[in-house]
């Protein structure tokens, strides 16, 4: 069977790496628009790099009169440890060498104002007694909070009332560095072909029933044929979705929004000063994406501080690519419900906008009020984070992703982006699950993925304590994650 990924991100190569792993005789080739793997929305700092499992953002335990719902923070950190399964793998088989080269021990940690104290406080209650997050601990204390966030506090007021949470076995995680270890496991030892340079202008069924790819290759038009064809191209998934004639095609548009970051890069010892990540409370109207957090992030070897994100509203679909792209990617059929989006998120894209021309100094200001004195304290630079195309699902903007797979099960494609890379793996599995069943259930198959995955059921991680414990030990010591 022949198998045409597009896109060398991180989901693209986690599909292929799969796929290749439990079914060898699958014949796999990948499409990348760039000149290198990892280098779209995977590369370090076109996102914020932290292992989403749910230990620090508001946004996944939303509250709804009063009652705060913790079901989406479940899913999430079930997720994230099936992720963490197959990253020990990697370790396990030496395809990737040193786990410090992606993955490094974070606190994830959340402060709250005093207006939000007893929502973080309620939040605590909830989260701490199921066993995933039975670590966390909770503080109104100054001088405890600053032990563990000291940049966040060292030069905040005394009398100033905040809550804070921690969970020590938190993660960063470097998705360009980790994308590209799959990329070169995928060629020399799964025998998948990486072409790059390639743009892909269209996809749809021919009169023999493959998928027939037309592409640019370094100017000059290519097809390719395929008979599933996974399309994992970030933003770029949504108008090679219009072009498909497949039917769902009309439900779904894009509602694209950009990002930038305040980074500065500290030494070694300062990083050891902070080792976290920070997260605070998003203001009313931002989208759940610009909740403001304080990082530490390590890339190749070196320690920076990441503080943002500041969104934008940046009508492309990718970064690197242009707003005619952008525009000629919508159909009539979008105008109703980008429509419907702005009057009734008017406040949100009123944000969007505001956000967009917001300039170095109120960056900086924002920071401040963040982090007292850290505007001073080193030398930051703003810089252009990834793009993200949300969902518009029948007229409804959605945050989350949603994988959606024709009827026929030769077509497949990720839309949306949050929590996105950290849960790659679980969320590839299930695109597997639905196109290639045949090629993933044999004896074969089903060996393979219990050596990579020895619990991937969601609902077992879930119920059983004892269980998610003990797979979360294993793989923590396989990745260099030490418990509190």
């Amino acid at each position: 069977m022949n198998v045409v990924v597009i896109g060398a991100g991180i989901m693209g190569t986690t599909f292929a790496a799969l796929a290749k792993e439990m079914a060898p005789e699958l014949d796999i080739t990948i499409l990348e628009r760039l000149d290198s793997v990892g280098a779209g929305n995977s590369a370090a700092f076109n996102n914020a790099g932290t292992g989403h499992e749910a230990n620090c953002e508001l946004n996944y335990t939303p509250v709804d009169e009063e009652v705060i719902s913790v079901d989406k923070a479940l899913k999430i950190h079930a997720q994230f440890n099936v992720a963490k399964q197959y990253w020990a793998y990697l370790v396990k088989q030496g395809v990737v060498e040193d786990p410090r080269s992606f993955i490094n021990q974070t606190k994830h940690c959340t402060i709250v104002p005093s207006e939000a104290i007893d929502l973080l406080h309620r939040r605590y209650q909830e989260m701490s007694s199921h066993h995933f997050f039975e670590q966390m601990r909770y503080s109104e204390d100054f001088d405890e909070i600053k032990s563990w966030i000291p940049y966040t506090m060292e030069e905040r007021p005394r009398h100033e009332k905040m809550a804070a949470t921690v969970v020590e076995t938190g993660t960063d995680i470097n998705f360009g560095a980790l994308t590209n270890q799959i990329a070169a496991h995928l060629v020399q030892n799964l025998g998948v072909t990486i072409e790059h340079g390639v743009h892909v202008k269209r996809a749809h069924r021919s009169p023999s029933g493959t998928w027939l790819i037309e592409a640019d290759r370094q100017g000059q038009p290519v097809q390719y044929r395929a008979d599933v064809l996974f399309v994992g191209a970030g933003g770029g998934a949504f108008p090679l979705m219009k072009k498909s004639h497949l039917p769902f095609r009309s439900r779904f548009a894009g509602f694209p929004v950009g990002g930038r970051f305040l980074q500065a890069e500290i030494s070694a010892e300062e990083a050891k000063h902070y080792t976290a990540k920070t997260y605070g409370k998003a203001k009313v109207g931002a989208p759940p994406m610009s909740v403001p957090h304080l990082d530490l992030r390590v890339v190749d070897g070196k320690h920076y501080l990441l503080f943002g994100p500041f969104a934008s509203f940046n009508p492309i679909l990718e970064k690197g690519r242009g707003f005619i792209d952008y525009v000629r990617a919508l159909r009539v059929h979008d105008l109703p419900s980008l429509l419907s989006v702005a009057m009734e998120h008017f406040s949100l894209v009123k944000y969007l906008l505001s956000e967009s021309f917001k300039g170095s100094r109120s960056m900086f200001e924002e920071l401040e009020k963040f982090a007292p004195g850290m505007s001073k304290k080193f030398d930051w630079k703003p810089i252009q984070a990834g793009q993200r195309v949300q969902i518009i699902k029948d007229g409804d903007l959605q945050m989350g992703t949603e994988i959606v797979v024709s009827e026929d099960h030769t077509y497949g494609t990720l839309l949306g982006a949050s929590p996105g890379a950290s849960v790659s793996p679980e969320v590839m599995l299930r695109c597997l699950e639905q196109m290639l069943p045949s090629a993933v259930s044999t004896e074969q198959a089903q060996k393979k993925r219990r050596e990579i995955f020895p619990e991937d059921n969601l609902a077992t991680l879930i119920n059983d304590p004892e269980r998610y414990r003990a797979i979360r030990d294993n793989v923590n010591k396989q990745l260099g994650i030490k418990g509190p």
